[in-house]
């Protein structure tokens, strides 16, 4: 894929960009999310088929420890992904999850504080929490693309890139829910529809329970990296708008070998 013409986007030619751009590399980033996925939906089904959460208290808190760290290294091995091919630069999987490994305890750390200020937010009233959540939404592109950035100074970052931008923000963090949970809606009322009441009335570990959970999973490793495929490319539009980021492209490709 040839660099794109950097400028700045609308709304709907992020999402155009961002679809471009997970139907291209699909293969490199199902390959992450299949990595960094597969493990914890298979403990998840094995899980629910053995009574759940509450009968495995141990095995639960296991799943948990392992969903974040695979979670994080799949976060920054996206990023970087979405981020190469959107210069102009293909990157496979197995370099991508190279790459993003050094930066686990950094995004884990982030996610904490995300969840915790935005979490204040919300019992604040939802507004506050609806204004955080959309300006501190390009904090793990920021933390992973941005050298030596630290998780309280990618939140920062995410804030002063947003300003004057939260509600165009807001607007692709309403289009990405629908995404999300739009698929996991409709899947779940197949299910009720498919399966015999028996099944659905069965409280723990029933074929109900086991087909949900395995669907939730192929739909996470299909919506995830598109995901981070929005915020990187909003991140980029963002400092196209701020600070003229194409311009630093275009002097860096100009420069004599």
């Amino acid at each position: 894929m040839n660099p794109p013409s950097l400028r700045p986007l609308s709304v709907g030619e992020i999402l155009d960009v961002s679809f471009t751009l997970y139907r291209q590399h699909f293969g490199a980033l199902a390959g992450v999310a299949l990595v960094c996925s597969g493990l914890p939906v298979l403990v998840s089904i094995y899980i629910e088929a053995a009574g759940g959460m509450l009968s495995n208290i141990g095995l639960t808190l296991a799943y948990y420890v392992v969903f974040m760290v695979l979670s994080a290294i799949a976060t920054a091995a996206t990023v970087f992904i979405v981020s190469e091919s959107y210069l102009g630069r293909p990157l496979g999987a197995r370099e991508a999850l190279a790459r993003a490994t050094p930066l686990l305890a950094r995004i884990v750390v982030c996610s904490i504080l995300l969840a915790l200020v935005v979490g204040v937010g919300f019992v604040f009233f939802v507004i506050p929490g609806v204004i955080l959540a959309c300006g501190l939404l390009l904090a793990f592109p920021a933390l992973v693309l941005e050298p030596d950035m630290t998780p309280t100074g990618a939140l920062g970052r995410s804030w002063a890139l947003t300003r004057g931008s939260r509600w165009r923000m807001l607007a692709l963090l309403v289009t990405l829910i629908i995404l999300l949970y739009i698929p996991l809606v409709s899947l779940s009322g197949i299910v009720a529809v498919m399966l015999p009441m028996s099944d659905l009335a069965a409280p723990r570990g029933g074929s109900a329970g086991l087909i949900a959970v395995g669907l939730a999973g192929l739909v996470q490793l299909l919506i995830y990296p598109l995901f981070y495929c929005v915020l990187t490319v909003a991140y980029y539009d963002l400092r196209v708008r701020k600070e003229g980021f194409d311009l630093e492209v275009l002097a860096s490709t100009l420069q004599p070998a």
